[in-house]
């Protein structure tokens, strides 16, 4: 068995009599929007989808522009890339931000009517001159054209990352602006040679959020949790064509025999 995955948990599994708190992350509310039977099979009977292996060369990039941006608020300076855009913004400073960061822990708020702990782990947190908070997302890639939206179908889970950072900042109190940016760092491909350097060019997005869509959204994967059939799949759902299609031909392998 690969060390990456555990084909059967028993741990992080819904239980519907269970009093404490369920924790339930922002990427699993996003493969709820995405399946809910694989979200099903997940949270409820143990079993996720086999990961995919993480991109150590996106960390880097992630571990690198948290110094950068770490450097300019320590020294409580404005980022030259904030300053060159005019964006109404600056590193903002808060005593939690380490924590916010920090994966399978981020930001939390207990969702009373349905007792979970809903939580996300941010890249970067700016402030504007209203004293509001912007969420930064960190994004990197390498593309031949230039990067300028996160409209794309695909890019839906971009949107809706952002909108889940600034719905658990509201709830936990702060003003936080509409107005979230991902910071994508495109690597290019154009130059000569490599001489041990990789450039990257850095588009600013901004991205108007509205997390409107939440409340009901986790009232639906309450629901969904607390009943004992298994949903549907969602018609694109590629990890179910998958396993109906692996079960299909094993069942004609069987009655071959």
């Amino acid at each position: 068995m690969s060390k990456y995955y555990t084909p059967k948990r028993r741990r992080n599994i819904f239980n519907p009599d269970e009093k404490k708190p369920f924790k339930l992350s922002r990427t699993k509310i996003d493969l709820f929007l995405e399946c809910p039977r694989c979200f099903y099979i997940d949270r409820r009977l143990g079993v996720g989808r086999v990961p995919g292996f993480p991109f150590n060369l996106n960390s880097a990039v992630d571990t690198l522009l948290k110094k950068e941006f770490d450097y300019y608020r320590s020294n409580n300076q404005n980022h030259p890339l904030l300053e060159k855009h005019g964006i109404d913004a600056r590193p903002a400073s808060h005593r939690e931000l380490n924590k916010w960061r920090e994966n399978f822990t981020g930001i939390q708020y207990l969702h009373e009517p349905t007792n979970f702990i809903i939580f996300g782990a941010i890249d970067d947190l700016w402030i504007n001159s209203k004293d509001e908070y912007i969420i930064v997302d960190y994004k990197s890639t390498s593309k031949n054209e230039r990067i300028t939206n996160v409209s794309l179908d695909w890019q839906i889970g971009y949107r809706r990352q952002m909108e889940i950072y600034q719905w658990l900042l509201r709830r936990n109190g702060y003003s936080v602006s509409n107005t979230g940016y991902f910071l994508y760092c495109n690597g290019q491909t154009n130059r000569e040679m490599f001489n041990e350097r990789l450039e990257f060019d850095i588009t600013l997005i901004p991205y108007e959020g509205n997390d409107s869509w939440l409340e009901e959204t986790v009232r639906k994967i309450h629901s969904c949790l607390i009943s004992n059939n298994i949903p549907d799949a969602n018609d694109g759902c590629d990890f179910c064509a998958y396993r109906s299609a692996v079960e299909d031909v094993l069942q004609k392998q069987v009655v071959r025999k």
